[in-house]
């Protein structure tokens, strides 16, 4: 078959684990680093750039036979609140959902003021979810607010 007459990529169907889709574009690679997919040993596909008719290019990855826990998932909607996760488990999708922000974030994104308690102590941060689609949250401790483009993970 000739590859004129083929219209998408073909990629292998994913027996079980779990697909990050709707990634932005822009967010894909800070995704890769969340999840330390360079130190997994498990199937891996990261599509980027990919047609998207809701977003116009989006990312994507595919990880065969991995669960992620409540932590990675928090870590993940900070940096791509638009993401998808489906939950695949013998070849059909089980489960799939938009990933959340829970009301507060413990341990996840450092505060950017040099003068909070949380960069001065041995402590963990906590910021408030100000406004969950468009991230933006506020420091508990120092009530600084950090957008969506000033985060930084711990």
């Amino acid at each position: 078959m000739s590859i004129q007459g083929k219209k998408e990529l073909a990629v292998a169907a994913l027996q079980n684990g779990i697909v990050i889709d709707h990634i932005p574009c822009d967010s894909l690679f800070k995704v890769v680093n969340i999840l330390g997919i360079q130190n997994l040993e498990n199937g891996v596909f990261i599509g980027n750039n990919l047609t998207s008719r809701s977003m116009g290019h989006k990312g994507l990855i595919k990880i065969a036979d991995i669960d992620l826990p409540k932590e990675t998932l928090n870590r993940i909607a900070v940096i791509a609140p638009s993401a998808v996760i489906n939950i695949i488990k013998d070849y059909e999708v089980v489960e799939k959902h938009k990933v959340e922000l829970p009301e507060d974030l413990y341990d996840v994104v450092k505060c950017n003021n040099p003068k909070c308690i949380s960069n001065n102590e041995p402590m963990k941060t906590h910021f408030h979810v100000v406004d969950g689609k468009n991230i933006t949250l506020r420091c508990h401790y120092c009530e600084r607010i950090v957008k969506h483009d000033e985060v930084v993970l711990k």
